[in-house]
């Protein structure tokens, strides 16, 4: 099928994502930078402070990014060469990148494809004596099955390092995710639920995990007194700033303000494609989870027959952001070259080759939804009269 070309439109350009950030939280900003005190600092601490908090008191660490968040848990649970990681190959490559970086092989095993996450019945085929974690990913904000999660964990003795970036005030049967399991990465990165600028925490089981956390967070450092200095572990530059923490201070009182508007405009985009007749055009939807996703992406699956480049285009001419998210892990040249290759995991393979992601941010209105259901209905009403 052939997309036709879109013209130049007259109304302004919609964005994929944008963050929100208010007026006090830019003051506060303000602040540090004057302060003088801009790396990790006081600031720091009051943002640990509030995620153990919003975490049910668990010790929770800041860092600069959601993907050291992983490797430290990995390195903290002792994973390493010889040793196995099972993960998802429809994730950010964030996700297998960490395994490598502590020297284990990332194993990867097929996705549901219903919910996109990582297929849990098949789990269990994977596990060889070398396998010692699981990374699954919250993909779009839907929480993988926990229950069966664990489950499966505790009958292998396997460690879990839930990939939880896209999933700040998710849920699963009324727990907020971090609020309970083994180890949990979020990210803070500008296009998540709420955001640090660049950043992510990791939320840890004890106060020890937390301090050799610490340790991993910059250079394996240890302070002891005025001068008192020992070095442990090969750590690394991964400490969040006073800047960046401020900002957080500033969103996470919204959290739950954002995801319910992220939750809004998800059924408006639901009730606009049932009204256009979508389904009938070939165009896949996401599982529809009110209860318990936090709906960090609106996330469609294109008729196998379009060329996405060409639908991206097209919504791009008439004015509408979108994205990738994301191509097939397994298939990138660094995973062929480990004996990866296509048709290992075919149902990730299918739907990474035509998944595609709308725009969906708290400050879009129903107006703009429907300008984005219109525009890609049209383009695959056009596209298969031709």
């Amino acid at each position: 099928m052939s997309v036709p070309a879109a013209t130049t439109p007259a109304v302004p350009y919609l964005p994929l994502t944008r963050p929100t950030l208010d007026e006090a939280t830019i003051a506060g900003v303000v602040e540090v930078l004057r302060s003088g005190w801009i790396t990790s600092g006081p600031n720091v601490k009051a943002l640990e402070g509030k995620l153990s908090e919003y975490f049910g008191g668990r010790p929770v660490r800041v860092f600069n990014s959601g993907t050291c968040t992983m490797e430290i848990a990995l390195r903290i649970a002792g994973i390493g060469a010889g040793h196995e990681v099972i993960t998802t190959p429809l994730s950010w490559v964030a996700t297998s990148n960490v395994i490598l970086e502590v020297g284990a092989k990332p194993v990867f095993v097929d996705i549901d494809p219903v919910t996109r996450n990582l297929d849990l019945a098949l789990i269990e085929a994977a596990i060889t004596p070398a396998t010692r974690a699981i990374i699954p990913v919250d993909l779009a904000g839907l929480p993988v099955d926990r229950d069966r999660l664990y489950a499966i964990a505790k009958k292998h003795n396997l460690r879990v390092i839930e990939d939880a970036a896209q999933s700040m005030g998710s849920t699963w049967n009324g727990q907020r995710i971090g609020a309970f399991g083994d180890f949990v990465s979020v990210s803070f990165h500008p296009n998540k639920n709420i955001t640090t600028i660049e950043g992510g925490c990791l939320v840890l089981n004890t106060e020890a995990e937390a301090k050799i956390a610490e340790q991993y967070r910059l250079q394996g450092v240890v302070r002891s007194g005025f001068d008192g200095m020992e070095v442990e572990v090969v750590g690394g530059k991964f400490n969040l700033t006073d800047v960046a923490a401020r900002v957080g201070l500033g969103q996470l009182p919204r959290l739950e303000e954002f995801n319910a508007k992220r939750r809004e405009l998800a059924r408006a985009y639901f009730e606009a494609f049932a009204a256009k007749g979508a389904a009938a055009l070939g165009l896949g939807l996401p599982v529809a989870d009110f209860a318990q996703s936090n709906w960090h992406m609106f996330q469609v699956v294109l008729p196998p027959a379009l060329k996405r480049a060409d639908v991206m285009a097209a919504l791009h001419a008439a004015g509408i952001g979108t994205g990738v998210h994301y191509p097939a892990i397994h298939l990138f040249a660094i995973y062929r070259r480990l004996g990866s290759k296509e048709g290992d995991c075919p149902r990730a393979e299918a739907i990474c080759r035509s998944i595609l992601t709308l725009p969906l941010f708290p400050t879009m209105t129903a107006a703009d939804v429907a300008r984005v259901v219109d525009a890609l209905v049209t383009i695959l009403a056009a596209a298969k009269k031709s």
